[in-house]
């Protein structure tokens, strides 16, 4: 999904702010209602070679466990049909199935780099440096049409897509249990796999640039957008009531908070394993916890209620007082470009900075 396309509201979520004097200079925020918990998945290896037909009958897929059930994208719905996934990986790609549930499966996009979501599709958003900038997107939908494109940053932080961007050696097919555009009857599921070539997911990295090795951690999420529909005849159609469209669906695996898919640091983790335990814990390579905390900061003073303070005189600086938070120190500063923001953790000793582009180092 693209919210350039779509008008999206962005809520705060519960945010209680107080301004404590302003001769202190200090700020109290509290971010804990913003705060997400990411779902997580441990990518097995691949075994043997994959052909790409939309099934997920290669012997190597029994070594993949499936993913919970997808949600609604604000985390508090539940779907009225299923969908979920599994990945494997290998030195040249990421595979990746998914099964979604439908009763009616209908597609009319053709044309390679279409708005796919205009019909009912299957999204892939990933990062591979666990990072919000340089991500990819690629949308499939039941007539197996693709659209990929990468983004330089999120587009609430004035990013820019790049539609030119195709991702050569892409490997996708769809499976259709039922019948394709044909409403006098009840389908079952299609099923979606892909194969992305790892040199150019490898490319959105940070440095090094190189393939992904045993332990290695990304962000990811998958959406599934979803449409009522009208009949006009026997073509199927976006519902639409008093002149326009309804709103869509958007069914996603890890819970973005918010109707926006483009928020990374919402995204769920991945971590390229071997060979996985059922219910094996996975452990972050990052503070995953104290992360949401300096993005949930960023939000504020980027394009939030605080945004104006964001814009302040260059040179001032702004201590923030965390509630819940005490360990981390946090302060604004106000630059030529934007802002920057510092959060360090007085126990563990990390630093973390983010700017106005909601570019985060970890220092």
């Amino acid at each position: 999904m693209m919210s350039n396309y779509r008008n999206y509201y962005i809520p705060l979520m519960g945010i209680n702010l107080l301004f404590f004097g302003c001769q202190n200079e200090i700020l109290t925020i509290d971010v804990n209602d913003q705060i997400i918990i990411p779902r997580t998945y441990l990518i097995p290896r691949a075994d043997h070679s994959i052909k790409i037909d939309g099934n997920e009958d290669d012997y190597s897929w029994k070594k993949a466990s499936f993913s919970e059930d997808f949600i609604d994208i604000e985390g508090e719905k539940i779907p009225n049909q299923k969908t979920r996934f599994k990945m494997l990986w290998d030195e040249e790609f990421l595979y990746i199935y998914a099964h979604l549930e439908e009763k009616h499966i209908w597609a009319s996009l053709k044309n390679r780099d279409t708005i796919i979501f205009y019909n009912n599709d299957f999204e892939v958003f990933i990062s591979p440096s666990n990072s919000n900038h340089n991500y990819g997107e690629i949308e499939i939908n039941a007539l197996n049409t693709v659209w990929d494109l990468l983004l330089d940053r999120p587009y609430n932080t004035k990013g820019n897509p790049i539609f030119n961007w195709n991702i050569q050696g892409l490997k996708t097919a769809v499976h259709i249990e039922g019948t394709l555009n044909n409403p006098e009857d009840i389908d079952e599921y299609w099923s979606v796999e892909m194969a992305i070539p790892m040199n150019a997911l490898t490319e959105l990295k940070r440095s090094p640039k190189v393939t992904p090795k045993i332990g290695e951690q990304w962000r990811i999420n998958f959406s599934r957008v979803q449409w009522e529909h009208d009949l006009n005849g026997n073509r199927y159609y976006r519902k639409k009531e008093k002149g326009k469209y309804l709103s869509e669906n958007n069914w996603v695996w890890s819970s973005q908070g918010a109707t926006n898919m483009h928020m990374p640091e919402h995204w769920g983790y991945i971590e390229f394993s071997h060979s996985p335990k059922k219910n094996q814990p996975f452990i972050h390579n990052t503070e995953a916890q104290t992360e949401q905390v300096v993005y949930a900061l960023f939000r504020n003073f980027a394009y939030g209620n605080y945004k104006h303070l964001g814009r302040g005189k260059p040179g001032k600086t702004l201590q923030i007082q965390l509630t819940g938070f005490e360990a981390l120190k946090a302060k604004l500063l106000n630059t030529y470009t934007g802002f920057e923001i510092k959060v360090e953790d007085e126990i563990k000793g990390l630093v973390y900075s983010i700017d106005e582009r909601g570019y985060l180092n970890r220092l």
